[in-house]
């Protein structure tokens, strides 16, 4: 097996031809398994942080949808209905660099809720940077996962973004594991990221030994400072996926945002090297229907959609 820095100077022509040997890693961690995760915007925009790629940051000129945290109600009956279609982990997630304490003790009020009537499954947030307190309070309500994405290497952040650091970004991910958190983090690709920062990345998620590794693609959207980057074709976001997989063998590699757009027709060699991917719409861009990639698992022979799917 070839190294990761290798993968990813590996020629785009040959990239398939490394299908098989790829595919054999995801089986020998997870067999046919894929877990299947969604999100509810929980609180939207008005962010005072200024990732480029981000509608939600008050930098960007997009016209979303800005509201403060919904109801408890509503956060439940999102849950909810995720779980009623199967879905196995369920997260919500909070625009801006950190949440009030009002707003964390509102979302663990829901999750100990929620963990009553579906003990099976899993709930995750991802709430910015969060103090000790916090964290304790929304691992003793019942949530299963932190995620705090590091979004790209520390060489390359402050392309990225010069309101937040990366190393309180790497400092949030580091306290969670310390509380007992499982942990996903990962980052986004082709905002104009080099092989090296994509390596640096990867060791960065090795050294804090994260759990899951989320795995998103830029869909530049207008009115956003990134919004005419264009790095990426389906061939170099699988080369990406590919090598995640090469260097993550005992992670749970799972495939997020972006991946209509970028994979296009070449999502069934993607999606068959991890074990999770992300269904229903993201933060402030539509993603396909259940029914859709329902019949898309389906037709690739994964087992999805249930309880026993569930990757630890």
């Amino acid at each position: 097996m070839i190294n990761i820095r290798e993968f990813l100077l590996l020629s785009l022509e040959n990239v398939l031809e490394q299908f098989s040997e790829i595919y054999n890693i995801k089986k020998i961690f997870s067999g046919k398994k894929i877990e299947t995760c969604a999100i509810v915007n929980a609180k939207s925009g008005k962010c005072v942080s200024d990732c480029k790629f981000c509608a939600q940051s008050l930098k960007s000129s997009v016209k979303i949808k800005v509201y403060p945290l919904l109801t408890e109600e509503k956060l439940f009956s999102a849950a909810e209905e995720a779980f009623s279609e199967g879905i196995n982990r369920f997260s919500f997630v909070c625009s801006g660099v950190r949440v009030s304490k009002e707003d964390v003790e509102k979302i663990a009020s829901v999750v100990e809720k929620l963990k009553s009537n579906y003990k099976s499954k899993k709930i995750c947030v991802s709430l910015g940077q969060i103090d000790k307190d916090s964290l304790k309070l929304l691992k003793l309500s019942g949530v299963d996962r932190y995620h705090h994405n590091l979004e790209t290497s520390k060489e390359f952040y402050p392309s990225v973004s010069t309101v937040q650091n990366w190393e309180d970004r790497y400092k949030t991910v580091a306290l969670a594991k310390e509380v007992g958190f499982s942990v996903c983090s990962g980052g986004i690709f082709g905002l104009g990221e080099t092989v090296n920062d994509v390596v640096s990345l990867f060791k960065s998620l090795r050294e804090l030994e994260v759990d899951s590794i989320p795995l998103n693609f830029l869909h530049p959207i207008k009115g956003t400072a990134f919004e005419n980057n264009k790095f990426l074709t389906p061939l170099k976001a699988l080369k990406i996926v590919f090598a995640a997989r090469v260097f993550f063998k005992d992670k749970v590699i799972r495939i997020c945002g972006g991946r209509e757009y970028n994979f296009r027709e070449l999502q069934p060699f993607a999606i068959s090297v991890v074990d999770g991917l992300m269904v229903g719409n993201y933060l402030t861009t539509k993603g396909r229907t259940l029914d859709t990639d329902k019949q898309l698992l389906e037709d690739l022979g994964f087992k999805a959609f249930s309880d026993d799917c569930l990757i630890q």
